[in-house]
């Protein structure tokens, strides 16, 4: 069986503006059909996928997914289906930026998951090469080198950059109105803009960036108060905070912190949103 393995990589300085970070992640699930569930953060992924495959659970129906797929923001946990060796290459880009980085409608996506017919499409074969040879980095490169090109024909809308750099430095915990100061703009164009660039309102964003942070915490540290983390991020008390967190993952922040002390002892340290078991 082979290991789980884990690596982030940093995206050059042109980038930085659309994309967080390139990602591998390598797991061996077993023969048996094993169920996954990512939570949402604030984030959306270029996936590609290479192995046997992954599914879906739609409404109760399994969907095979493509490679690449895109997995949007999602406001509830989404549960996918893996078996044998899977392999993963991510592209997490910024949800204001991925769209028209790809040129593409946010319109289209169902149950976060976005299915999509682009030329990046055609870095498959190549990209499965370098894995089936265990060339990581050698394949990263080539993802690299692909939305450098992608990119110098994209221009970037300012205004969407200044509000999505204020949401990250507040971690979420700002309104829409201050996000509109921070872009120069009014609060009716920024939602506009930022509704048609990621297929979401900025408040929605900004409660899942929220989210994340406070899930982030709670990995790291499960004995961190709630009540603290509470003020810490701008909820109202720490019932506010409880509510919140359900909503976004289906469980308590305490019941997430005891699956975290108990997870952490057979996973690595970093969370993944998208490959926890």
């Amino acid at each position: 069986m082979f290991s789980n393995i884990h690596q982030e990589f940093e995206v050059p300085q042109e980038l930085k503006d659309t994309i967080k970070c390139f990602w591998y992640n390598r797991r061996d699930y077993g023969e048996e059909p094993s169920v996954f569930t990512v939570l949402p953060d604030g984030y959306a992924e270029i996936i590609f996928h290479f192995g046997s495959g992954c599914s879906i659970s739609h409404q109760g129906i399994l969907q095979t997914l493509p490679s690449p797929f895109i997995m949007g923001l999602l406001n509830q946990p989404a549960l996918f289906y893996a078996q044998n060796q899977l392999e993963i290459i991510g592209i997490r880009c910024f949800p204001w930026a991925v769209f028209d980085l790809l040129r593409l409608s946010s319109e289209k996506t169902q149950n976060g998951v976005h299915t999509f017919e682009h030329p990046v499409a055609q870095l498959q074969s190549v990209l499965n090469d370098y894995i089936t040879q265990g060339k990581i980095e050698e394949a990263i490169s080539k993802v690299e080198q692909y939305f450098l090109k992608l990119h110098a024909h994209l221009t970037i809308d300012s205004l969407l950059f200044k509000a999505g750099a204020a949401m990250r430095k507040n971690d979420g915990a700002i309104s829409v109105h201050q996000v509109a100061d921070s872009a120069h703009t009014t609060t009716r164009t920024l939602e506009r803009k930022f509704k048609q660039s990621s297929g979401h309102t900025v408040k929605e964003v900004s409660g899942i960036m929220r989210f994340e942070q406070i899930r982030n915490h709670l990995w790291h540290a499960p004995k961190t108060s709630i009540a603290a983390l509470a003020q810490e991020f701008g909820y109202t008390d720490q019932s506010h905070l409880s509510r919140e967190f359900k909503r976004y993952s289906g469980i308590t922040p305490a019941v997430f912190a005891r699956e975290a002390k108990k997870r952490k002892q057979t996973l690595s340290n970093d969370f993944v949103a998208f490959v926890q078991a």
